[in-house]
């Protein structure tokens, strides 16, 4: 499940990395996106070579709903199962999209409390999630355009804090992706695997994070919890080659044994 995170760059500099047409929305860097909220969604034009980028409210409502009410589960498809659901089949074969992020949050169990998660790419880097999207028309006769983010089973950094991630995309597979030609699902969904767990680090994080109105870059700083570093630090140490993986602050041997 993926149920918060983070897109703290600034407008221009998600314009350039995803190489999207001027987007005419406004925005400000977040750093606690809660479902329902609005959040940017890159599409390519239909007709044209062109990526575009505009907002859209999470949770996928289908165009067939009634009601927007079905969003309390659309937030996420699992990539599994979603060319058999009905909500899900037909935007994953015709309506594509990239969810841009640079960074998500999980929360590990204890007992009657959970521990926030900070999950990062590339020591923060920006990345896109796999999204699809949907157009519903309200009682006004009103569009409202609405996305989900797909999801699979977890990888050796995700798996000990929850067993589900984000889909997370290569860049080399955005364009294949985003194409309004291929709706060939089988293709597609080779496309839904675990991201490369050697590219990604963890880190847990204050519980500012638990509160949609706490929107800060407190919400994403590392916090000191020895019990977090000396499960989840064993559980990287021993999953990783360490001598291929680029050593940072959070997944150097060095500093990990150092937090235990």
């Amino acid at each position: 499940m993926c149920g918060r995170y983070r897109l703290s760059r600034r407008k221009q500099i998600i314009e350039e990395q995803f190489d999207t047409a001027d987007w005419k929305d406004d925005w400000s860097p977040r750093y606690n996106i809660a479902p329902t909220q609005p959040v940017p969604v890159i599409r390519q034009h239909p007709k044209e070579p062109i990526r575009q980028i505009s907002t859209m409210r999470w949770g996928l409502v289908p165009y067939w709903a009634k009601d927007p009410s079905v969003t309390t589960g659309t937030i996420n498809a699992k990539s599994e199962t979603a060319a058999r659901k009905p909500a899900f089949r037909d935007p994953l074969k015709f309506r594509r999209c990239l969810i841009p992020a640079d960074g998500f949050y999980e929360w590990q169990r204890r007992g009657n409390s959970k521990q926030p998660f900070c999950f990062e790419v590339n020591n923060g880097g920006l990345f896109a999630f796999a999204g699809l999207w949907d157009g519903w028309k309200d009682s006004s006769g009103q569009w409202v355009k609405t996305c989900s983010i797909l999801t699979t089973t977890p990888n050796a950094v995700t798996s000990a804090i929850h067993d589900r991630m984000p889909v997370i995309l290569d860049p080399n597979s955005y364009g294949l992706w985003l194409d309004p030609g291929m709706q060939n699902v089988a293709a597609i969904s080779e496309l839904l695997k675990p991201y490369d767990a050697r590219l990604m680090r963890c880190y847990p994080v204050s519980t500012r994070i638990n509160h949609v109105a706490n929107n800060d870059a407190e919400c994403s700083r590392p916090v000191r919890d020895r019990r977090s570093y000396s499960q989840h630090g064993q559980n990287v140490l021993s999953h990783l080659r360490w001598k291929k993986k680029r050593p940072d602050p959070f997944t150097s041997r060095e500093n990990w044994e150092a937090l235990l």
